[in-house]
């Protein structure tokens, strides 16, 4: 199995979630890592994948906002500072996939499963072999502790309950 890692330059990890009923909030992790084995990207079937996000390092470009979702009421990072992925299974579609894993959010393990796009592969000008992936799921911040929310006047919530992740990631054989 050969080892791969995630370039941060070329990668995100973001999510969005209704607010108000009526838009989005958008936001992302600045700070991931991942333990990556596989015999060839190109066919994720074999690989075994492992996701560390840095809740520390959540960002929605409002400072009042992420302070609230650090704090014990959201993502409560002084007790729980990582969100973990592991990945358990993996069906093919085509060139892409139904990857099947288990996330934690503050101490709750729950089954996810991304849809995974293979985007491709290329050789970077250095002469290394990069491949591109884009990873989609949709879950209930509930489930994983995230309860707080506030009733509005008008009815409904100030925040929704599913919450949509996105991964765009390039892959490059670790160092």
């Amino acid at each position: 199995m050969v080892k791969w890692q995630i370039d941060p330059a070329h990668s995100s990890i973001g999510f969005e979630v209704k607010h108000m009923m009526v838009s989005k909030v958008k936001g992302q992790f600045t700070n991931y890592s991942a333990d990556i084995e596989a015999d060839d990207l190109a066919d994720l079937t074999s690989a075994n994948i492992d996701i560390t996000i840095d809740a520390t390092s959540i960002t929605t470009n409002n400072d009042d906002r992420d302070n609230h979702l650090k704090s014990a009421e959201f993502f409560d990072i002084e007790q729980f500072p990582d969100i973990k992925f592991k990945s358990t299974s993996f069906t093919k579609d085509g060139d892409d996939y139904k990857v099947s894993g288990d996330l934690t959010i503050k101490d709750v393990t729950k089954p996810v499963v991304l849809d995974v796009e293979y985007g491709g592969k290329g050789t970077n000008p250095w002469g290394v072999e990069v491949y591109g992936f884009e990873g989609k799921a949709k879950i209930d911040r509930e489930q994983f502790g995230l309860t707080w929310n506030a009733a509005l006047e008008t009815g409904g919530v100030l925040v929704g309950k599913d919450i949509k992740i996105k991964l765009e990631l390039e892959l490059n054989p670790a160092q």
